[in-house]
């Protein structure tokens, strides 16, 4: 598979994730399943971005840690996105 269509399936999957994170939350449904999903939906998009970046990363869960790998290839990010590391 090329570059694009990897990073293209990693965005459709966090993008499901996102999907997920975004359901109303039912009696018997926990937060902290929202919340992975939520955490997922954000970890899959930024390994999309570095895969699709050709950059080299630790396949880690650590979002803060993805995103200084963004920052030190001088990938530019919007700033909301360092908020997105409380996941």
């Amino acid at each position: 598979m090329v570059r694009k269509d990897i990073a293209i399936n990693w965005l459709k999957r966090a993008k499901s994730n996102l999907i997920r994170a975004k359901f109303e939350k039912l009696p018997d449904v926990y937060w902290e399943d929202l919340c992975y999903d939520a955490q997922q939906a954000c970890e899959k998009s930024l390994k999309a971005l570095l895969i699709f970046n050709e950059i080299k990363f630790r396949f880690v869960h650590d979002i803060g840690e993805l995103i200084n790998t963004l920052k030190k290839n001088q990938v530019s990010i919007p700033a909301e996105i360092n908020e997105s590391v409380i996941l």
